[in-house]
C-alpha cells in the first residue's frame, strides 16, 4: 500500500509532515529504498491535498473526476489514492460525493502551496522563465527542508530590500 508509510507520520500545525519514529541512517540498502518510497507517498499526498484545495477554491467543490483530469490518470487511480488519504485522515468523502479536506489536510495543502510559492519565486529570482519555474517548482517543493525554505525566504527578502 502506497500510503501505509503515512501511518507513522503526523501533520504538524505548520502543515509539514513529521516522522513519529527515527528514520534509518543507512546510506544504502533497503532502508534507503524504504525512505524513497515513503517520500514519494508523502509527495503524492501533498500534491493531492493541494489540488483538492485549489479545485475547491476555483469551482466550489472537488470531485474525483476533477483530479483524474488534472493529473491525467484514471478515476480508479484517483479513487485508490483518495481511499488512502481518507484512511490517513487528510480527506473526507462519501460515495459519489465531493471531496473535502480535514483540518490536517488543509494544513498540509496550505504548507505545500507555500513551499511551492517560495521555490517558484527563487527560480524566477535566479532567471528561470516562468513556465519552467512553474514546472520545476512542483517537484522541488517536496524536497526542501524547513531550514532551506527559511534561507530562501531570507535570500528573497534581502534581494527585495537591496536597490
Amino acid at each position: 500500500p502506497r500510503f501505509s508509510a503515512l501511518r507513522g507520520l503526523s501533520v504538524a500545525p505548520s502543515g509539514r509532515t513529521t516522522s513519529k519514529t527515527q528514520r534509518p541512517s543507512s546510506q544504502s540498502g533497503p532502508a534507503v529504498h524504504s525512505k524513497t518510497r515513503t517520500d514519494h507517498s508523502i509527495e503524492m499526498a501533498e500534491d493531492y491535498v493541494e489540488a483538492i484545495q485549489e479545485t475547491i477554491e476555483q469551482n466550489g467543490r472537488c470531485r474525483a473526476v476533477d483530479l483524474a483530469r488534472l493529473f491525467s490518470v484514471s478515476q480508479v487511480t484517483v479513487n485508490r489514492t483518495i481511499g488512502r488519504l481518507v484512511r490517513d485522515g487528510l480527506v473526507l468523502t462519501e460515495p459519489y460525493g465531493p471531496l473535502e479536506l480535514t483540518a490536517a489536510g488543509k494544513r498540509l495543502a496550505k504548507a505545500s502551496k507555500q513551499r511551492h510559492a517560495i521555490v517558484f519565486e527563487l527560480l524566477l529570482a535566479i532567471g528561470v522563465d516562468s513556465e519552467t519555474a512553474k514546472i520545476d517548482s512542483e517537484g522541488m517543493e517536496h524536497h526542501a527542508s524547513p531550514k532551506t525554505l527559511q534561507a530562501i525566504r531570507r535570500f528573497l527578502a534581502d534581494r527585495k530590500s537591496d536597490p
